[in-house]
């Protein structure tokens, strides 16, 4: 994942969900947006293939909704609800596309995997949605038909694709500046403008308006990740708006400010004071308003980058945090850490400017004016600044991580909290971070603080352990630095419930390596734990518990484990509720605790599982179709006659079963079969019970 990347939930609804709208309002909906969709006229530079291809699929779908909006007759219930999962895929569809559209474009090429996984996410709930479509029930033209049939089965195949030009472009841009950020940092370096202005024009940036609209697109958008504490992002995010600037500068220079280098040369600073006081007071007005200090609002000589995003002179910005203020001057929102990150490619603009316009510079103090913690504060200020996937950026990230540990070692509260939060963030993408945070001895004191009685400390240092879990060497190094009572106690009676549901997650994935799962489940409060925040967490909570009964689950001993911790009922009750949301979540773990004989005798208990599982056999995705039959076919087996009497005396099983034995995937079809032999079976033993 790049440095600018940012992340985004593209989690599908749960597919059994209700509350839909009307038929005829989820029909002008869909329409709606298809032909908002249709409509598009100017397709972005960036991701342009991933968004013809979507334009070209629902273009498609619009003759569907207009044939079905005609049929005068109720429609069948699963066709409503494929309808209101479309229309939540389109909805989502029309979101991506408006922000590939209006957002920033350079933006968007550093973000090109994240935003094509997006579109192959939602080509694949557009897929899933019509797994449910009774194409046979719906009087459509056999041209419609045709059409929806290939669309679903492409959409079925669908394979993610990256344009490697963007990714060829966006490397080469950021090699530039690279470049350019050496040869304000060194003094070496050379920035071919030619060949900047060749690849910024080939994502759609070709005169001087659209430069300043693109610079004002992403300084929001740096403001925007400023707030979210986005350092890193941030300090790139600056370097790439200043090689917008001097590039547009450049290639257009001429064109907007006509002069010849002879009156440069011609211009002659005043020699005595008067003329000095009167040649400033000119020069503050032709200062351009990026190269002021909001405070002082003159020019910055040694400009600096805040948490809110905003840019200030080192020392004004510094006399205004030591007075006792930790808000933005600018935008009065509250800093989330005090670090004043070093702008060298404004700084770089700067000079360029002054050199141009023949203003001479203040010098900044040199390291032998400064003491030794000041250079320390610096050089750690200075490794943020950095551009992912070179050597360079290895380092910088090695160095930033030892400085936090140091702070998570050392610190007071304050700073530890600080800390905990830089980590959590710098570990929440690309896994040479994950490897290089663990290497620099994070971890012990991460586990540490989880015993925190500071809910923000407690929070951030069990995120920024899920985070670390996430590459594998780091999930047995969180193991052997005996975090399993640590990660339990936060799980079982955490400060927060963002921390707890979050211990959830750590544990699921921790619980991917097969040792993990004997170790974890040993655990006396563990599953308990895990079971407690099926019944008390929120959707992403309890989706977090139950793939972790899941995984712990998969290991025989622990079933008996999750079943006496009084999981069924709860998980059954998961299945009733349909604000829950995670169906599929609790079909799996159901399934495997059926697998043992404590886990059937529980769920033969409950009488509203069969209903349930007989309507999400029709409605449910292809998953939740499986292990519906699973559960079935289990229930039906020794001693099951009670509950394959309720199926054959159900209107809807056999069909269903039929279907699924006819359509559905593999293990669906060999599962139903055997359902309907028992069935079959169970059948002809009422009507010949002599044999």
């Amino acid at each position: 994942m790049d440095p600018c990347e940012a992340m985004v939930d593209v989690t599908p609804r749960s597919m059994v969900s209700t509350g839909f709208l009307p038929a005829g309002e989820l029909l002008e909906s869909l329409i709606c947006v298809s032909n908002e969709v249709a409509l598009i006229e100017t397709i972005p530079f960036v991701q342009m293939k991933n968004i013809t291809t979507m334009v070209r699929r629902i273009r498609l779908l619009s003759s569907l909704f207009e044939e079905i909006q005609e049929i005068d007759r109720p429609l069948p219930p699963s066709s409503i609800l494929c309808l209101a999962e479309l229309n939540y895929v389109f909805q989502r569809v029309k979101v991506l596309m408006e922000s590939c559209r209006e957002g920033s474009v350079m933006w968007n090429l550093m973000q090109t995997e994240r935003i094509s996984n997006q579109f192959y996410a939602l080509v694949r709930d557009m897929g899933s949605a019509l797994d449910i479509l009774p194409l046979s029930l719906l009087n459509l033209t056999s041209d419609t038909r045709e059409q929806v049939e290939l669309l679903h089965k492409q959409a079925k195949r669908v394979q993610l694709f990256v344009d490697p030009g963007e990714i060829q472009r966006r490397d080469e841009l950021l090699q530039l500046v690279i470049t350019y950020k050496e040869r304000n940092r060194k003094d070496k370096g050379f920035v071919d403008f030619r060949r900047t202005g060749e690849i910024l024009s080939s994502v759609g940036l070709r005169s001087p308006l659209e430069y300043k609209d693109e610079i004002s697109k992403l300084i929001a958008e740096a403001e925007k990740q400023a707030g979210t504490g986005g350092l890193i992002v941030v300090s790139n995010m600056n370097n790439i708006i200043a090689l917008l600037s001097i590039t547009k500068i450049a290639i257009f220079n001429e064109d907007e400010h006509p002069k010849t280098q002879e009156d440069v040369k011609k211009r002659k600073m005043p020699s005595n004071n008067q003329n000095d006081l009167s040649y400033s007071h000119s020069m503050l007005f032709s200062i351009p308003d990026e190269y002021r200090c909001p405070i002082s609002l003159e020019l910055m000589n040694d400009p600096v980058t805040v948490a809110s995003g905003h840019t200030y002179d080192r020392n004004s910005i510094a006399q205004w945090i030591n007075s006792g203020h930790h808000t933005c001057p600018k935008s009065g929102q509250r800093l989330i850490h005090m670090a004043l990150i070093p702008n060298y490619a404004l700084k770089s603009l700067i000079h360029q400017w002054c050199l141009e316009n023949n203003i001479p510079q203040k010098s900044t103090p040199s390291s032998s004016n400064t003491d030794q913690t000041s250079n320390k504060r610096r050089s750690s200020e200075a490794t943020i600044d950095h551009i992912s996937a070179t050597k360079a950026a290895v380092d910088a990230v090695k160095m930033t991580a030892e400085f936090l540990v140091g702070k998570l070692a050392t610190g007071s509260a304050d700073i530890q909290r600080q800390a905990a939060y830089e980590i959590r963030l710098l570990a929440k993408t690309g896994m040479d971070n994950r490897r290089i945070i663990a290497e620099a001895g994070s971890i012990p004191f991460l586990v540490t603080l989880l015993g925190s009685q500071d809910s923000r400390i407690q929070e951030n240092a069990i995120t920024a352990l899920l985070n670390l879990s996430i590459y594998e060497n780091n999930k047995i190094l969180i193991m052997a630095a005996g975090s399993i009572d640590n990660i339990v106690d936060v799980l079982y009676s955490g400060k927060t419930m963002e921390a707890k549901e979050n211990a959830a997650a750590t544990i699921f994935s921790l619980t991917i390596i097969d040792e993990h799962k004997i170790t974890i489940g040993s655990h006396p409060r563990a599953i308990p734990a895990l079971v407690g925040l099926l019944g008390e967490g929120t959707t992403s909570g309890k989706r977090d518990a139950a793939t972790a009964l899941f995984n712990l689950a998969l290991f025989n001993v622990n079933r008996a484990k999750v079943i006496l911790a009084g999981a069924v009922p709860l998980l059954i009750n998961l299945l009733i509720d349909d604000k829950a949301g995670i169906t599929d979540d609790v079909l799996a773990v159901l399934a495997l605790l059926l697998g043992c004989t404590e886990g059937l005798e529980e769920i033969r208990k409950s009488r509203v599982l069969v209903p349930l599982l007989i309507d999400l056999m029709r409605f449910g995705s292809s998953n939740g179709k499986e292990n519906s039959i699973t559960l079935l076919l289990g229930l039906c087996k020794d001693g099951g006659e009670d509950v394959a009497q309720r199926l054959l005396i159900n209107p809807h099983s056999i069909p269903s079963l039929q279907t699924l034995a006819a359509e559905g995937s593999l293990k669906a079809r060999r599962k139903a079969d055997a359902l309907l032999r028992i069935l079959n079976r169970h059948c002809t033993q009422i009507t010949n019970p002599l044999g």
